[in-house]
């Protein structure tokens, strides 16, 4: 008997401890969304750090924030050196779009560079630290070329291809003019997309752009005088500026995605892993060159 009520009440103590926590995760997940206790105004922090390689979390965060009426501005924290060209021109659509309803303001950190300054652009206002490294606006391949190394140990390779320039870029063989042509036109086309979106976004005319853009990387001091950024300041400054843009008239609050909501498993777990790295890999043949970066 003594036996088996230990057993009973370990049971019930268990089950106590599991719901203790399930309402728990479920309270503090109301709290992440702002059902309870929240301020009525406040300002979206969306964080965009390091290699642009995929824009699917960023663009949910936005659209989040847009959707969200106590959400009266955002503000983009932007830590990043650029990336591959697709996540870039997305998340700048994003901006965009999301920029005809709220207002946004564009915080450079450390690096906000290439395709880090590309998605500032699309913001209402840019604000940069004075060393912020920014600018750097250019688009670059890059390519290496193993076949005298191949050939010391002995290997050689064939490729089996339909279609033209279906191995431009191949490790395994020297690169023709040919094919040095066709990637050159294909870069000139992205440097050429990434030139009008910004001489759009910041109303500065092509022709001075094209000047400012030659790769050159710009201190923040540096990027305010040639009109690249508008305002020095530092994060709580872009908060504070996007808060009364959008019209808050108190204290501005700043709420960050990684608040907004819980679940038992990062509670013990914490964060999911971005999975960044496997989508730097671009495994030769398919496709056999890597793809266009703004950097």
């Amino acid at each position: 008997m003594k036996s088996r009520s230990l057993w009973t009440g370990c049971l019930v103590t268990i089950l106590a401890v599991l719901f203790f926590l399930g309402l728990s995760g479920i309270v503090l997940a109301l709290l992440g969304k702002g059902m309870f206790f929240s301020p009525r105004e406040r300002v979206g922090v969306v964080e965009i750090k390091g290699l642009l390689t995929d824009s699917s979390t960023v663009i949910r965060q936005l659209d989040r924030y847009r959707d969200d009426d106590s959400i009266k501005a955002i503000v983009i924290r932007i830590n990043s050196p650029g990336g591959a060209v697709g996540p870039a021109q997305e998340i700048l659509r994003e901006v965009e779009k999301v920029r005809t309803k709220k207002k946004i303001v564009a915080s450079l950190g450390t690096v906000a560079a290439s395709g880090g300054y590309y998605i500032a652009s699309g913001a209402n206002l840019i604000m940069a630290n004075r060393g912020t490294a920014t600018g750097s606006i250019g688009v670059i391949m890059q390519f290496a070329n193993v076949e005298g190394l191949t050939k010391k140990i002995g290997l050689d390779f064939f490729n089996l291809k339909a279609g033209r320039y279906k191995d431009v870029g191949s490790p395994f063989r020297p690169m023709t003019p040919e094919d040095k042509a066709y990637l050159q036109g294909f870069l000139d086309n992205i440097y050429q997309q990434f030139l009008s979106d910004l001489a759009h976004n910041r109303k500065i005319p092509l022709a001075k752009m094209k000047e400012l853009a030659e790769g050159r990387i710009y201190s923040g001091e540096e990027a305010k005088q040639v009109g690249l950024v508008d305002e020095i300041g530092n994060l709580p400054d872009a908060i504070e500026r996007a808060g009364r843009l959008g019209g808050i008239t108190g204290k501005v609050k700043a709420v960050y995605p990684e608040k907004e909501g819980y679940s038992l498993l990062r509670l013990f777990l914490g964060q999911e892993t971005e999975e960044s790295l496997s989508r730097l890999a671009f495994p030769y043949p398919e496709p056999a060159f890597l793809p266009p970066w703004f950097k």
